[in-house]
């Protein structure tokens, strides 16, 4: 009885695929008039994208998801073999979908190097007392290097720590092998101009403290200590970077910028530090607000420090699915499709599975990968190359695609736009009685003509409501700048980003597959792939024609 179902079914499934090549190989694609479609066309031959996009479907998302948001992953965490897990099931469904292998070694993988630097520990003491971490002081793992035994007998007060044409701490001091004891910001007149620019808006010494410390590497200094009047709020607002080691590319930040170990301390731990001197650093910062001027000072005390340093190389791979175009003068031009796969891993026992964030993505990238296969199989597109590639790292600060963007697999040149997928799976609070909606970040941020594309392929087919509310300039959250859509947009590539709007389970161990909204997976699922669609196949590639 299984036997002759299974017969039955693949006699079905052999004349329903001889149907559709049939129906594809008779003649040329159908031309539809532009005044029909709005700006969906550009003249371009129209082929219908109707068979391919009924691909994408809601049971298969559910299938994927299952799988990739399952507590066997442990969270996708870059670098863990959940991860790696991931990126197999991934790379075995471009396989299974027909897709070459064009990575390394006859892989789907481009393999990404990170370094993975955190604290084993990190301590302050001064004549024995012992200072609390992310309370007293912090330090960046990333720009210290290994040392856990400083030893300082001696400090040096140096004003603001800053070398410029107009306001200089360094003229006339030699501060080699010194620790050196700085405030936070720059220093202005009473009139509100600051002395290093001349203005009422502080400079770049101020917007980043590494300017600061590459100087004192650069003068000698040993270490540099950063007195932050808010130090409570500057832990706050980089907790996850304080509080879990972070990856970064290739060798980390401390070969390439060659900073002097350093800390942040509260004006707390500065003070007994001062000691006895407290008045005379009082006096110079206030000659320095009058006059301009700065003055060492010479302090001496007896203070440890311990940056007891936990580096380790990890491997990550971005998994690449390739669908080559079949027009002969248009398929060395690329639409690159993305979504990142990894997410927050294990704390503990606990398991942030990341359903939403970004297993939704990663679920309806596959299923748009497989509708674009399906095209490339029945002979009638896509006319330009598509590259639909899961990153890693985005999570860890946007690595995978960021590596990408420096060691791209197609010319930046040849590519034609990004299209982003990140969070797509919940509903927010906004749109709790309208689940058919998606915030749209970034399509006009450069060519009006992705943006146009987007607004009439979803008129034509999937009716969602367009949400731009993320997408403003002065929009608080800064999502533009925080999926990996930015890497290619910085690189003056259009980009276009899809997002479902944030929840109480975002970024917690309650994001699960429950939680899911398959049907509106599989509407924005078919926008995303419509619109690749229209990209990959219009006659011309689309400009930039968007100036800051």
């Amino acid at each position: 009885m299984e036997t002759t179902k299974i017969m039955i079914k693949f006699i079905c499934t052999a004349i329903l695929s001889t149907l559709c090549l049939t129906a594809f190989s008779q003649g040329p694609p159908v031309i539809v008039p532009e005044k029909d479609l709005g700006n969906f066309t550009d003249g371009s031959p129209y082929i219908d994208p109707n068979p391919f996009m009924e691909t994408i479907n809601a049971s298969e998302m559910r299938e994927i998801l299952t799988v990739l948001a399952s507590d066997e992953y442990e969270g996708r965490e870059t670098g863990t073999a959940g991860n790696k897990k991931a990126a197999q099931y991934i790379a075995d469904k471009f396989r299974s979908f027909g897709l070459p292998q064009i990575g390394e070694n006859y892989s789907y993988f481009q393999s990404v190097n990170f370094s993975k630097e955190g604290w084993n520990k990190l301590g302050l003491s001064i004549d024995g007392k012992k200072y609390k971490n992310l309370i007293d002081f912090f330090a960046f793992a990333g720009t210290n290097v290994d040392n856990p035994d400083m030893q300082i007998d001696e400090v040096m007060f140096l004003g603001y720590g800053i070398d410029s044409d107009n306001y200089s701490d360094y003229k006339g001091v030699n501060v080699t092998g010194k620790t050196i004891m700085v405030y936070d910001g720059e220093p202005k007149r009473a009139n509100g101009d600051y002395y290093v620019n001349n203005a009422k808006t502080p400079s770049d010494w101020s917007a980043d403290f590494r300017k600061k410390v590459r100087t004192a590497h650069q003068k000698g200094a040993k270490a540099i200590l950063i007195i932050d009047a808010s130090i409570g709020k500057k832990v706050g607002e980089n907790r996850n970077a304080l509080l879990s080691s972070r990856l970064q590319l290739g060798e980390g930040e401390v070969p390439k910028g060659k900073y002097c170990n350093n800390l942040f301390i509260s004006p707390n731990v500065a003070k007994n530090i001062i000691g006895k001197k407290f008045k005379k650093v009082v006096k110079a910062r206030k000659k320095i607000e009058k006059k301009g001027i700065s003055k060492a000072l010479k302090i001496p005390t007896n203070l440890k420090i311990n940056l007891d340093k936990n580096e380790t190389k990890i491997l990550g791979d971005n998994v690449l699915g390739y669908i080559e175009g079949n027009d002969p003068k248009l398929k060395d031009e690329v639409v690159v499709v993305t979504a990142h796969y990894d997410h927050l891993g294990k704390r503990g026992n606990d398991i942030y599975n990341g359903a939403d964030d970004n297993g939704s993505g990663t679920t309806t990238v596959l299923e748009v990968a497989q509708a674009f296969a399906e095209a490339r199989k029945s002979g009638v597109g896509p006319r330009r190359s598509v590259l639909v590639m899961l990153v890693t790292g985005e999570e860890k600060g946007l690595l995978g695609s960021k590596y990408y963007s420096e060691f791209p697999i197609f010319p930046l040149d040849k590519t034609v736009a990004n299209v982003n997928v990140d969070m797509v799976g919940r509903v927010d609070a906004k749109y709790e009685d309208n689940p058919d909606y998606i915030y749209v970040i970034g399509s006009d941020r450069l060519s009006t003509e992705l943006h146009n594309i987007n607004e009439a392929v979803n008129k034509k087919f999937t009716n969602l409501t367009l949400d731009y509310t993320y997408n403003a300039e002065n929009d608080p959250n800064r999502y533009y700048y925080r999926s990996d859509h930015y890497n290619f947009a910085e690189k003056g590539i259009p980009a276009i980003f899809y997002f479902n709007g944030t929840h109480a389970d975002y970024h917690m161990i309650t994001d699960t597959v429950e939680k899911i909204n398959f049907e509106k997976m599989e509407k924005i699922g078919k926008l995303v792939f419509l619109t690749a669609w229209e990209l990959a196949n219009r006659d011309k590639k689309i400009s930039v024609d968007v100036v800051d």
